[in-house]
């Protein structure tokens, strides 16, 4: 008996001992599980309400509001001893590309601005022109380093197939400085030669292209960047072309609109080219932006996470250029024509990562609230900025979000308050295309996790805690809210979108959506874009350095009906 008492007393020690190592292997297996899904353990939790006037906007975007650039720039051109644009100009970017077409494809309508540095330097290959028309060099006279380069009627056509293909929404920029001579300095002068102008344009009606605007000139204005051209010239030409687009176009149903200048913003002179050019002439005011400063400036990444920052390099800006327009050109819009965050090609493992995101929805969000109608990234493909990786085509972290603002946030700007830090972000628009509201919520805190709640002013419409007991499973949900893919308390849901990096590098190339990689499909596609959905009335939970939409569809907002 002893030794069937000693045998059954063994046996339960080596059950005991399985079962330990079960339930270790089954936490350490759940705790994995929740670090892949990029789970943050935060130290600190706050509770925060916002309050969101749904009664009127205070500002409207366009329907296309979203809008990338293809560039100019050769395989030569290089900043800081990296050459980083590979084959992703206008003359030689691979347009037979199955991913290629298919990022453009997602958005169904996306704006895509031709230009850049080197736009001023193009001849158009139509008509009777002077002398030969040739590609780019490198030469030490030139502007930005290159010779003038040519646009020939083929690759125009080629271009053109494709954005017909895609449903690309075209702005071009024209050669501001053809015909000019320089001056002193990077001061340019004499008479703007629109006869080439004026022959493309002709080419490209009779083609029966489709092009939705014609901007003049790029990085001219004010001071200028490499070159410059007086207020008093720009003025004039602007006429001259207005005068151009409507006598090209004065059979055609649909008239382009003419922008300009495409440059940095200075008062001064941006309300002086309304004077000069009249009323009616100019219909979009156009200015760049590049507040993070050089593409090799260690501090990309800390000004990034700096609310204070973010906030002080361009609230005033906008502000500004909305004022400009109201005082002296109510007649027409603003849009950003250009803006890469760093300058010189964008910054190596910071551009095209994680972390700039934070930079780019927040500048879409401010600049949504001071009615800038479209904001044109630099770039869609190229440099270290490109929305899409140069050589492949695989999007970037910033391709997703660009592409989640186009879907979700609708034209109309609401008002918000909040009592949350400034390091939590916030920014609500009409849905697009359906009711209720969309809030995109930054969180910028490396640290806080905040819980939010939301009201209209007149009641609570969502607690930011909720007071009834939750069971484990709604715990593990509070910390992971894609847990579960519908909401357990009714058949009205709102949607969620939180965006983290994978592996928590903020440096990550990979994006995830509700805690999974967003990468192309084993067939080529994008990916679809997947909300969780949760109860209208249970609390959101925003995790430290991560991004979110939320989608409240029965929020009563008038002025979204």
């Amino acid at each position: 008996m002893r030794d069937s008492s000693s045998q059954i007393n063994r046996s339960r020690r080596a059950s005991q001992t399985n079962l330990r190592m079960s339930y270790n292997v089954c936490l350490l297996v759940f705790l994995s599980c929740l670090l892949l899904l990029g789970v943050t353990f935060a130290t600190n939790m706050e509770q925060t309400t916002i309050v969101i006037d749904g009664t009127r906007q205070i500002a409207e975007i366009d329907e296309n509001f979203v809008c990338a650039t293809l560039d100019w720039w050769p395989p030569e051109k290089c900043n800081y001893d990296q050459c980083p644009w590979g084959y992703a100009s206008l003359i030689n970017l691979n347009l037979s590309s199955p991913l290629l077409a298919k990022a453009i494809q997602a958005f169904k309508t996306l704006r895509i601005r031709i230009g850049g540095s080197l736009q001023d330097q193009v001849v158009y290959d139509v008509g009777d022109l002077k002398t030969p028309c040739t590609q780019f060099k490198k030469t030490d006279d030139g502007l930005f380093g290159f010779s003038e380069g040519c646009l020939y009627m083929e690759r125009w056509d080629e271009l053109n197939r494709f954005f017909h293909a895609t449903g690309a929404i075209v702005t071009f920029g024209l050669n501001a400085l053809y015909g000019r001579e320089k001056l002193r300095g990077n001061a340019w002068g004499g008479e703007w030669h629109h006869t080439n102008t004026q022959d493309f344009m002709n080419y490209t009606v009779s083609k029966g292209y489709a092009v939705d605007s014609w901007e003049f000139g790029n990085e001219l204005s004010g001071s200028g960047i490499g070159a410059s051209v007086s207020v008093e010239l720009y003025g004039n030409d602007l006429i001259v072309l207005k005068d151009v687009i409507r006598n090209v176009y004065k059979s055609s149903q649909t008239k382009p609109l003419l922008l300009a200048p495409g440059g940095f913003y200075e008062e001064k002179w941006y309300s002086e080219l309304f004077r000069l050019s009249g009323p009616g002439v100019l219909d979009v005011m156009t200015h760049h932006i590049y507040n993070l400063g050089p593409g090799n400036d260690p501090k990309l990444v800390s000004r990034i996470l700096d609310p204070k920052y973010l906030s002080g390099s361009v609230t005033g800006l906008f502000k500004n250029v909305e004022r400009t327009i109201q005082e002296h050109g109510p007649w027409a819009s603003a849009w950003v024509g250009e803006a890469g965050g760093a300058f010189n090609s964008g910054g190596r493992e910071v551009s095209e990562t994680f972390i700039n995101s934070f930079w780019y929805l927040d500048q879409f969000g401010m600049s949504s609230m001071h009615n800038t109608k479209v904001y044109c990234r630099q770039a869609l493909v190229g440099g270290f900025y490109g929305l899409l990786e140069t050589e492949t085509f695989v999007p970037n972290p910033d391709y997703y979000s660009a592409l989640l603002w186009h879907r979700l946030m609708g034209k109309g700007v609401l008002g918000v308050q909040t009592n949350a830090s400034e390091y939590l972000r916030t920014y609500v628009h009409c849905s697009k295309g359906r009711a209720g509201i969309t809030i995109l919520l930054i969180n910028l805190s490396k640290q806080t996790t905040f819980t939010v709640g939301v009201s209209n002013g007149v009641k609570v419409v969502l607690q930011a805690e909720s007071t009834k007991r939750r069971s484990f499973l709604e715990t593990i949900k509070r910390k992971v809210s894609w847990v579960g893919k519908k909401a357990s308390d009714g058949y009205l849901n709102r949607e969620e979108y939180h965006l983290s990096p994978k592996d928590g590098d903020l440096r990550s190339k990979i994006m995830m959506l509700n805690g999974d990689p967003l990468e192309p499909t084993v067939t080529g596609d994008i990916p679809k874009l997947e909300p969780v959905r949760h109860g209208v009335k249970s609390p959101v939970y925003i995790n430290p350095l991560s991004i979110s939409f939320i989608v409240l569809p029965t929020f009563d907002a008038p002025a979204c009906s």
